[in-house]
């Protein structure tokens, strides 16, 4: 198709994408596009990148520079201005992950019961039955060895406070703020995907090098 000298097609990378075995990356799964020309940009959206092979293994990372020279074949004429990631992580599957309900349902048991022994070794550690026993004294001129009028809403006001703290009660949100735990989930995602990267891109550069001294 011819294209005007002046055409500029934006093009932003995503960060993952997922393909089935032996299956073809084309650019519209790989990245975003956006173009002056709708009938130029519909058809660089069907444009392959790259085609699976078994010896790929379940992962592999196509490059900036291997999709502009892959357009530039195409579209001589065409500048290609890109933003965001110079890769995208390219993950192979048969099938879409499910969560295995029985393993979710033992990891939820072990942090439960992992976190309510961590409380409870911290107030021994710290005495915290002798603290209240004392904060009572001087509230009340009186000592109780069991004051429960204190540490039953001191016991209800750990859990609401982690109830708050991680802003979520089952499926209800208290507010559109992300939670530590989700800021730290998304911290491992975004370390694992630069992680996995950049051993698969010093992987093909090994490759590549290998390929230069046998040649």
């Amino acid at each position: 198709m011819e294209t005007s000298k002046h055409s500029v097609l934006y093009l932003r990378l995503k960060k993952r994408i997922y393909i089935k075995p032996n299956h073809r990356v084309t650019l519209g799964q790989a990245s975003r596009l956006l173009g002056a020309n709708d009938l130029l940009e519909k058809q660089l959206k069907q444009l392959i990148l790259y085609e699976h092979k078994k010896s790929d293994g379940n992962r592999f990372v196509i490059d900036l520079l291997q999709i502009v020279k892959t357009i530039r074949e195409r579209e001589p004429d065409l500048t290609v201005e890109a933003y965001g990631d110079p890769q995208v992580l390219v993950m192979v599957s048969e099938k879409p992950v499910k969560p295995r309900i029985p393993v979710l349902i033992l990891a939820w048991l072990l942090l439960f019961f992992g976190a309510g022994l961590a409380i409870m070794n911290f107030h021994t550690d710290v005495s915290m039955k002798e603290v209240h026993i004392r904060i009572v004294e001087l509230i009340t001129g009186k000592r109780t060895d069991h004051p429960l009028w204190f540490q039953i809403p001191y016991s209800l006001g750990i859990g609401l406070g982690m109830v708050l703290f991680f802003n979520h009660m089952f499926r209800k949100r208290f507010n559109e703020e992300p939670n530590p735990l989700e800021v730290e989930l998304y911290m491992y995602q975004e370390n694992v995907n630069a992680y996995v990267i950049a051993d698969e891109m010093r992987k093909k550069s090994d490759y590549d090098q290998t390929q230069e001294r046998d040649s």
